[in-house]
């Protein structure tokens, strides 16, 4: 493996680690500076606020990278996360927070930069290979962050915040000393406002009666996986007095058995039942483990329903077959787009719409949050059942 692919995964590794570490320490920092009842509602702006950035923000520093390099973004953007996690871990203020929770945003946006800096130096051939391993580091960092965020949040609050910002100190100056560019900048490259719409995906997508009802279910499922990051510190908080050391554990376990699950499964699962069958098969396998974790009085439950949840995961990739089969090979790069829009907007909203509903329903029953979930579910099976397979679509003109 050569040096500037190292450096890339380990600058998504530590993003991702980063992420994570907001997750089981956020809910107490915010009642640090706020010192309010119940800030749940908070909770869901901060994660809707980054996901918002990192969606106006992803096709913005695609176009910088075009046009000045990719190396200069991404040293920007890296260090621009170490200064952010420092900000955050002396902020006295909400609304300081908010600010470096917004720059967090725009910085992790730098995942497409990353992309795109791993699509210049690999072989056509080595591709899925090289990708199948940015996402393994994804998923790595997206374990290990709640663990560290956990252990160090017990120590103190601030502490998950310093060690985020050393990290990406150090991944900073690697990258300064080691990476090189690896596609030089296009000064003739312009800025039109239509090509950084994030939302233009969406458009051709409502031009296209077939696929839009499974655009529609994929949407619900991506909302619904939104909760987790929203509440599952909240939850466990209420319903089971965490600490920030178990919160951690349990954010791991579940990246753990999800990433497992995705790694293995997705494919056998789908030859052995077909997508629609598979689709089905994940949604029951994670209504099963939403309903035990809504009637759950001891944590343990949490942990035995881990794989239950993770199951859950094997139809999102069925979906995403499913519909690239309504889309012709000149199509394909489009509808990829539209997916990772929906993405973009289930996560600015998810986390607004679980928050408020858990700030309603937390004085008297925190797990009817994850019933809420099944009941969404319940609603998109007849949307699902209705979807009928067809031939592929052409390109619109």
């Amino acid at each position: 493996m050569n040096r500037p692919l190292i450096v890339i995964l380990s600058a998504v590794t530590l993003d991702a680690v980063g992420i994570g570490l907001i997750f089981p320490i956020l809910p107490r920092l915010l009642e640090s500076v706020t010192h309010v009842g119940n800030i749940a509602p908070l909770v869901g702006v901060m994660y809707a606020l980054y996901a918002a950035m990192q969606f106006v923000f992803s096709p913005v520093l695609g176009v910088l990278s075009d046009r000045f390099g990719r190396r200069p973004v991404l040293l920007i953007s890296i260090a621009g996360a170490a200064v952010d996690y420092l900000m955050m871990a002396f902020a006295p203020e909400l609304w300081m927070l908010v600010i470096g929770r917004a720059i967090a945003g725009i910085t992790s946006a730098n995942m497409a930069i990353a992309t795109a800096y791993i699509t210049d130096i690999t072989p056509e051939a080595r591709r899925a290979q090289r990708f199948g391993l940015f996402h393994a580091m994804f998923g790595i960092g997206f374990i290990i962050g709640p663990v560290l965020g956990g252990v160090l949040g017990d120590v103190w609050v601030r502490a998950p915040f310093l060690a985020a910002a050393v990290l990406n100190g150090l991944n900073f100056l690697v990258a300064l000393l080691v990476l090189p560019e690896s596609r030089a900048g296009d000064r003739s490259v312009g800025f039109d406002l239509r090509e950084l719409n994030p939302l233009k995906p969406l458009a051709w997508a409502f031009s296209l009666r077939a696929l839009l009802p499974m655009i529609v279910v994929y949407f619900v499922l991506v909302f619904v996986s939104q909760v987790y990051g929203t509440v599952w510190a909240l939850y466990g908080q209420d319903a089971f007095q965490w600490n920030g050391l178990m919160v951690g554990l349990s954010l791991g376990g579940y990246g753990l058995c999800h990433a497992i699950v995705q790694a293995v499964l997705p494919g056998p699962v789908t030859k052995w039942l077909g997508e629609r069958n598979a689709i089905l098969f994940g949604l029951g396998c994670e209504s099963v483990a939403l309903i035990a974790a809504g009637i759950a009085t001891q944590g343990w439950v949490i942990f035995a329903v881990m794989p239950l949840f993770a199951l859950g995961g094997v139809g999102n990739p069925a979906l995403q077959s499913l519909m690239t089969q309504q889309a012709d090979a000149d199509s394909q790069g489009r509808l990829q787009g539209v997916l990772a829009s929906v993405v973009s907007v289930a996560s600015i909203v998810g986390p607004l719409f679980f928050a408020s509903i858990y700030y309603v329903v937390s004085g008297s029953w925190p797990g009817l949050i994850w019933l809420v979930c099944v009941g969404l579910y319940a609603v998109a099976i007849p949307l699902f059942l209705s979807m009928r397979g067809g031939p592929r679509l052409p390109q619109p003109a």
